[in-house]
C-alpha cells in the first residue's frame, strides 16, 4: 500500500448504482464539499449499510474522502473520515471480477494481530459502465517505513538503532503470526508495505493483494515480490517456494534500516541476482538446487562472498550483522523463522524492564503473543515473553512445559 499523496486527486468514487443483492451491502454515492487549506475542492461521500444479519440492526456508515494515499495496478487507496464517529480510515478500492472471490478479502477476514492491518468491513460499488469494485475499509496508519527511511536519508542521518530494533522486531512478529496462524505468505514485504504510527511507533504489515496461503506441492507464480526484496529462489524461477521468501524480504528491509539505503538495488531481474552475488558470493550447485531443483543453467562467474562486517559501517553492533546474515541465506530452509528472529539477541534491548521510547513514552505492545507461540519450545516462549511482562500481566507459569520435547526452535545462544 503506497502512501505517496498524489498532486491531482480524482473524485472519491464513481457514480454508484444499486448492488447485486447477493453481495449483501448497499452503497450510495453523494457529492460533498471537502476543504483543503483555504481552497474548496469537490469530494464524495459514500454511504454503506452494514449489519442486518442474525438479528443485528442495520446501520448506515458514511465516509468522506480526504486524499489519495496510494495508487497502483490494483486500484487506489483513499484516506477517508467516518462522518458518524470522526474516525480516519483507509479505503482500498479494487476492480472485482464477478466470477471470483477476492483473495485479499478472504485472507484479511482471517487475520487479527497488533502488527497486521485490520479490516473493519467491506462493501461493493458499481459504476455507470457496470464495473464492480470491492472497497476494503481498514484502519488508517499515517506513515510508512519507506517515508520514515526517506526522512532520515533526506536529513543525511541514519535511523537511530532503537527504532531499527523496534520496527524490525514488530515486522518479524507480524510475519510470525501470518505464517503460522492463518498460514499466509505475504509475497510483497517492502518498506512501502510496512505502516508506522509516528506517535506510538507501532508497526503494521499492510497490502495483502499479493498474499496467498501456500500449499505444499502446489505451483505458484515466481514473478512476485518487488525487485529489491525478491528472494533469490524467485529469481531462479522457483514455483514451489515457502514463506521463507518473506523472511528474505524482511532481511532486506532490516539491512536497509541499518544502512539507510537498499542492500540489493538491482536494475532488472538479472541485475538483482548480480547485486546479491556481490554480497553473498556465487551460489553453490547445492544452494541452487535448494532454491530451484529444476534450474540447470550453472554458468555463473565465481565470486567470493563479501564479509558481512564490511557491508556495514565499523560501529555496527555484531548482533545486527549476525541477524542479517541468518536471514539472507541462499538456501530457504537455512533462513531463521520469523519467531526465531524475534528471539535474537539484537532485540534484547526491547525486552529490558525499563526500556522506553526516546521520548520517554512506553513501547507499543511487543509481548502480547497469541496463537503464534503454540509450536514454540519452552525456551523460546520464555525468551520472547520477559519476566517483567509475565509478572505484570498475570501470564501463566511455564513450569508445565519443562517436560515437553524441545521442538521447532533453534534459539540463538
Amino acid at each position: 500500500m503506497a502512501s505517496v499523496p498524489q498532486p491531482h486527486e480524482p473524485p472519491f468514487f464513481d457514480a454508484v448504482k444499486s448492488e447485486p443483492r447477493h453481495l449483501g451491502v448497499i452503497a450510495q454515492d453523494k457529492e460533498a464539499s471537502v476543504v483543503e487549506g483555504k481552497e474548496p475542492v469537490t469530494g464524495h461521500i459514500i454511504s454503506t449499510t452494514i449489519g442486518g444479519k442474525n438479528g443485528e440492526p442495520k446501520q448506515t456508515i458514511s465516509y468522506m474522502a480526504e486524499r489519495v494515499v496510494g495508487t497502483g495496478s490494483f486500484g487506489v487507496v483513499f484516506q477517508a473520515k467516518c462522518l458518524e464517529t470522526g474516525e480516519n480510515v483507509a479505503i482500498k478500492k479494487v476492480l472485482q471480477d464477478k466470477r471470483y472471490k477476492n483473495r485479499e478479502l478472504q485472507l484479511m477476514r482471517s487475520m487479527d494481530h497488533p502488527n497486521v492491518i485490520s479490516l473493519k468491513h467491506c462493501f461493493f460499488s458499481t459504476t455507470s459502465r457496470d464495473e464492480l469494485f470491492l472497497n476494503l475499509v481498514m484502519e488508517y496508519v499515517p506513515e510508512t517505513l519507506y517515508r520514515v527511511l526517506k526522512h532520515y536519508s533526506n536529513a543525511n542521518q541514519r535511523m537511530p538503532l532503537i527504532y531499527v530494533k523496534l520496527y524490525a522486531y514488530q515486522l518479524f512478529r507480524g510475519l510470525a503470526y501470518i505464517h503460522t496462524v492463518p498460514g499466509v505468505c505475504h509475497r510483497d514485504i517492502k518498506p512501502q508495505n510496512v505502516l508506522v504510527d509516528p506517535l506510538t511507533h507501532q508497526v503494521k504489515i499492510c497490502d495483502f493483494g499479493s498474499a496467498k496461503i501456500l500449499v505444499k506441492g502446489e505451483s505458484n507464480i515466481s514473478y512476485i515480490c518487488s525487485r529489491y526484496y525478491r528472494a533469490p529462489e524467485l529469481i531462479f524461477g522457483a514455483t514451489e517456494y515457502t514463506t521463507s521468501i518473506d523472511i528474505w524480504s524482511a532481511g532486506c528491509v532490516l539491512a536497509e534500516l541499518l544502512l539507510g539505503q537498499p542492500l540489493f538495488p538491482g536494475d532488472s531481474a538479472v541485475d538483482q541476482l548480480v547485486e546479491i552475488i556481490k554480497v553473498l558470493g556465487t551460489p553453490t550447485r547445492e544452494e541452487i538446487r535448494c532454491m530451484n531443483p529444476n534450474y540447470t543453467d550453472f554458468r555463473f562467474p565465481q565470486i567470493k562472498a563479501h564479509p558481512w562486517h564490511k557491508v556495514f559501517h565499523k560501529r555496527m553492533p555484531p548482533e545486527a550483522i549476525d541477524l542479517t546474515s541468518r536471514l539472507l541465506q541462499y538456501s530457504p530452509s537455512l533462513r531463521c523463522s520469523a519467531l526465531d528472529a524475534c528471539a535474537h539477541p539484537f532485540f534484547d534491548e526491547l525486552r529490558e524492564p525499563n526500556a522506553r521510547l526516546p521520548s520517554g513514552r512506553p513501547f507499543p505492545p511487543l509481548f502480547n503473543f497469541m496463537q503464534e507461540l503454540a509450536g514454540g519450545s519452552p525456551e523460546l516462549v520464555i525468551k520472547l515473553i520477559p519476566e517483567h511482562f509475565r509478572q505484570h500481566s498475570g501470564f501463566p507459569s511455564f513450569q508445565p512445559f519443562e517436560g515437553r520435547k524441545n521442538e521447532g526452535s533453534s534459539l540463538f545462544k
